[in-house]
């Protein structure tokens, strides 16, 4: 589906100086961030609160997924400073709820989960106040590798499902949605008061029906946060948008996952998985993030 983009995704143009601020800071400890790697539309809005999602490993990804912006191809080596650079940018920006990420790095024999690990044990070290969520791919399954992230005890586990299983083959060709499912299943059972999310697009070719099925998995496998946007293109060249969503649908798809149990839920068409990420958390401990 090609052509404007529907009225209710008009956003302001963030400011100039406040983009150059964030990416003057970024450059300057070498890191990326998957707000602008994935050309997250909300980037401008992130910036501008002095926040971001740190994608770790690099920015280039192992996998060829058909709906995500981030380069792919052979990664470069991994910089083994990365987390102390991390928490340094945690610390000039203030940040109270940190979100971090990471390409796919299938070249890995962990996956990179070793990596997370001390990048939580470091920002632990840099303010033991800080709550830590930490958004995974899934390992390729390797239940030790997950292991090895939950018990440096991130605050928020999250692993995005992103669609409906019929749609991987084509959306997420070299990922599996049991394998997927298992993770946050595993992750859950854990237990230690980590809290679980995931989250889903929408406007792929899912149908209703499809969707609702999803979020009963979810919580059959206990996750207790949920997201669910709208899907934008990145190119011709990406899987299209087969629908754009409107707004009284998302309204509908939260007030089902709720009913479901979801101790905390964002739907809406610009709602990314990071997105107001310490705003669902605190809905989901029921507590005040100072």
């Amino acid at each position: 589906m090609r052509g404007r983009l529907p009225p209710w995704f008009r956003k302001r143009i963030p400011e100039p100086q406040v983009m150059a601020s964030m990416r003057a800071l970024l450059d300057g400890l070498h890191l990326n961030t998957i707000c602008e790697s994935a050309l997250c539309p909300n980037v401008g809005d992130c910036f501008s609160r002095k926040t971001a999602t740190f994608l770790l490993l690099g920015d280039t990804c192992t996998r060829y997924c058909t709906f995500c912006a981030v380069r792919k191809g052979v990664p470069g080596p991994v910089d083994g400073e990365e987390p102390e650079h991390v928490a340094a940018a945690v610390r000039r920006l203030g940040l109270k709820h940190v979100v971090v990420t990471s390409v796919t790095r299938d070249d890995l024999p962990d996956g990179g989960a070793s990596h997370f690990a001390r990048m939580i044990h470091q920002l632990r070290e840099e303010d033991a106040s800080l709550t830590v969520e930490v958004l995974v791919p899934d390992f390729g399954g390797d239940l030790e590798a997950l292991e090895t992230v939950m018990a440096a005890r991130p605050d928020v586990f999250n692993h995005n499902l992103e669609t409906v299983p019929h749609l991987y083959p084509e959306v997420r060709p070299r990922a599996r949605y049991e394998r997927s499912l298992n993770m946050l299943r595993a992750a859950s059972r854990h237990g230690g008061g980590v809290v679980t999310k995931s989250g889903v697009m929408v406007g792929l070719g899912e149908t209703h029906e499809e969707l609702r099925q999803v979020m009963t998995d979810l919580r059959e496998a206990r996750c207790d946060l949920l997201t669910i946007g709208q899907y934008l293109a990145p190119s011709s060249n990406h899987h299209p948008v087969i629908r754009f969503v409107p707004p009284q649908e998302f309204d509908e798809y939260e007030y089902v996952a709720r009913e479901m149990g979801f101790r905390g839920v964002a739907s809406a068409p610009l709602v990314r998985s990071s997105f107001d990420a310490a705003r669902l958390y605190r809905q989901a401990v029921g507590g005040a993030l100072e």
